[in-house]
């Protein structure tokens, strides 16, 4: 994941008129275009869309055009989803935030709360090392095995709970586990039920394998081969472990459009999903024990200060993917950007689109 800072100290350079002249979306999206950038952007104010773009290609072997409706794999901008689903399952009183972890699952891991896995707090060790290292390949794993072979193998914390801050999938797998303890429901059935299905995300899901292959829109991922082609990123070895835990939930696997992802954005300025002081503990940084404060909340990197007031944003990172969602929520300007070539010209129209709001 890109370092908040770094996309911060961007943003503040539309404190130069001349730069911001200058540097306009329209002239940014013809340059990434032309540099060979595959994507959607899209940028709105008050939930109405200002701008909506596709260029590049849903399949770059067989030169299908990309649309601006086409799905694309999330990969870790999945992590708000997990989270709200847990704040959904607070409110329902079926846990607190506060509760220790290992009252709901069989871990080694003593002392690390909810709260502490919702904002990458826990010390937790990275699970995908251990199943890279131990599990069958041959076979597809899902969170009951992630959580066998930590148990198994027992990696040692990296620190303390509370004590730092390190981004964790490990902590998210566990998220996904413990909502399906006190639910008594599939993830995925409770992502569907509580979140997709009454927003109206139609195009929204935890797909498996099988299922996003039948998607017709999809957007699929590129890497660049050895002659410099994009080619499906399937194709690459270091994507082998999106099939081989490719049953995981909770730090990744939603795949959804950009439209589907403004009526999220929306809804989060609502109470249609939790209360509103339930919903201002996900923007609100975590506090470590030493008593600074980390930029994480739960399912969002936060920076209280922006050019925009209070930003809250996630990226994704999957083989031939990023992904990325800033929400300005004290002005209700949210930008959209998918990209399925893994392309370096991503931050820059991330940060073209920010300049943009002067103009709009």
């Amino acid at each position: 994941m890109r370092n908040l800072s770094t996309l911060f100290t961007l943003l503040f350079m539309w404190i130069s008129p001349l730069f911001a002249q200058q540097k306009i979306l329209e002239s940014a999206i013809l340059q990434a275009e032309s540099n060979g950038y595959s994507g959607v952007v899209l940028v709105a104010e008050d939930g109405k869309v200002l701008l909506e773009k596709a260029i590049g290609f849903r399949s770059f072997e067989n030169r299908i055009l990309l649309h601006s409706s086409d799905v694309f794999e999330l990969a870790s901008l999945s992590k708000q989803f997990t989270a709200m689903i847990v704040m959904i399952c607070k409110e329902k009183k079926m846990l607190s935030f506060d509760d220790r972890v290992d009252k709901y699952l069989d871990i080694p891991y003593k002392g690390i709360t909810i709260r502490q896995l919702l904002n990458h707090t826990s010390g937790l060790p990275d699970y995908q090392a251990i199943m890279d290292s131990h599990w069958d390949k041959n076979k597809v794993a899902g969170n009951p095995d992630i959580l066998e072979y930590l148990n198994r193998y027992s990696p040692p914390m990296i620190f303390e709970p509370g004590e730092n801050y390190e981004y964790s999938n490990t902590g998210y797998v566990l998220l996904a586990s413990i909502a399906e303890k006190v639910s008594g429901k599939d993830f995925v059935e409770l992502a569907e039920e509580w979140i997709f299905k009454p927003m109206g995300m139609k195009d929204t899901r935890i797909r498996t394998l099988e299922e996003k292959a039948a998607v017709k829109n999809l957007a699929a991922g590129h890497l660049k081969d050895s002659l410099g082609n994009y080619v499906n990123a399937n194709k690459f070895h270091s994507s082998d472990y999106t099939v081989w835990l490719g049953n995981r939930k909770g730090p990744g696997r939603v795949s959804s459009t950009a439209q589907d992802l403004l009526k999220w954005d929306q809804t989060l300025y609502t109470q249609k999903l939790v209360k509103k002081e339930t919903l201002e503990e996900a923007f609100t940084p975590a506090k470590l024990n030493d008593g600074t404060r980390s930029y994480y909340g739960f399912g969002w990197e936060v920076e209280p200060k922006s050019p925009f007031g209070k930003m809250v944003m996630h990226t994704g990172d999957n083989p031939g993917y990023k992904t990325i969602i800033v929400r300005f929520i004290e002005e209700n300007k949210t930008i959209i950007v998918l990209n399925n070539n893994y392309h370096p010209d991503q931050m820059r129209l991330v940060e073209a689109a920010a300049l943009s709001f002067k103009k709009w």
